[in-house]
């Protein structure tokens, strides 16, 4: 009978399904400690905002123009006007 092997894969999907049908116990010799950590809590929320679709074009076009992302150009602006006071 072969055995089964937990998944190498970054696939949140995959892994839910498989952990899902098998039971940790059963895996105890394919598991390592881990010394860094893996995820980390961030302080970092998530805003949404609404724009005419106009607006966000022209986001768009001034974030290209900048090479950076639209989110990343809006939280610029944000921080800059927080700074300002």
């Amino acid at each position: 009978m072969n055995k089964t092997h937990i998944p190498q894969t970054d696939s949140i999907e995959t892994l839910a399904r498989f952990w899902d049908e098998h039971d940790l116990t059963d895996f105890e010799d394919e598991l390592e400690d881990v010394t860094e950590r893996v995820f980390e809590r961030s302080d970092a929320a998530t805003v949404r905002i609404r724009l005419q679709r106009r607006e966000l074009e022209m986001v768009k076009r001034l974030a290209q123009a900048r090479g950076v992302g639209q989110a990343a150009l809006i939280r610029s602006w944000v921080l800059e006007r927080l700074r300002a006071g």
